[in-house]
């Protein structure tokens, strides 16, 4: 994508785009996440756990070092382990959304991501009248629009999906409102996700 963040799109871009819009279907915004690092509620409480965790490991590997010979060395599995801990849900979002851009149609929301290892991926959402909508107000702000099922430690939950930390999300969320009520009489909501170049 060229379109610089979250500027209204005077004539929209279709570079790219061929074989993915359907006939007729226009883009109305594009954007990206603003970068830098965000502090969520898993990342508030991962922190001081992972860090007492490496504090811990670190403690021992002066005692043990203390004895001589490289028996310490063990510790670092659980001093980086920590770190990963307490930074990963720090870190990590930031570092994704670096390779994510986001497209608002006058149909569907896509997700694009560009992702060193993982490769290429579009997820398209449609919009739809039981589309339910959620605005974490800003700046940057944050629009909520489906939900995808992760497998964690305890289970599976329902994480949420949608335009994270942009700049003019208050517009795009009246953009996204007003496509909803348009498409009172359409199916339900249903996501897409394909393998396509990034925009």
């Amino acid at each position: 994508m060229t379109q610089r963040q979250g500027k209204p799109m005077a004539e929209p871009q279709v570079d790219g785009w061929e074989g993915i819009l359907a006939p007729n279907e226009r883009i109305l915004w594009q954007g990206r996440p603003r970068g830098g690092l965000g502090f969520g509620p898993g990342a508030l409480i991962a922190l001081p756990f992972g860090l007492a965790f490496s504090g811990f490991a670190l403690f021992w590997m002066v005692l043990a070092s203390g004895a001589g010979g490289l028996f310490w060395m063990f510790g670092l599995i659980h001093f980086t382990a920590g770190l990963a801990v307490a930074l990963g849900p720090i870190l990590f979002p930031a570092w994704r959304r670096r390779h994510t851009w986001y497209t608002l149609t006058d149909r569907r929301a896509f997700i694009a991501t560009d992702m060193p290892l993982r490769g290429r991926r579009l997820d398209s959402y449609d919009l739809r009248a039981t589309t339910r909508l959620s605005l974490v107000p800003g700046p940057p702000a944050t629009i909520h629009f489906a939900t995808r099922s992760q497998r964690g430690r305890n289970g599976t939950r329902a994480v949420p999906v949608g335009f994270e930390r942009i700049e003019d999300g208050d517009r795009v969320y009246r953009l996204m409102r007003d496509l909803r009520a348009s498409s009172a009489e359409s199916p339900p909501a249903h996501s897409t996700q394909t393998e396509q170049p990034t925009p």
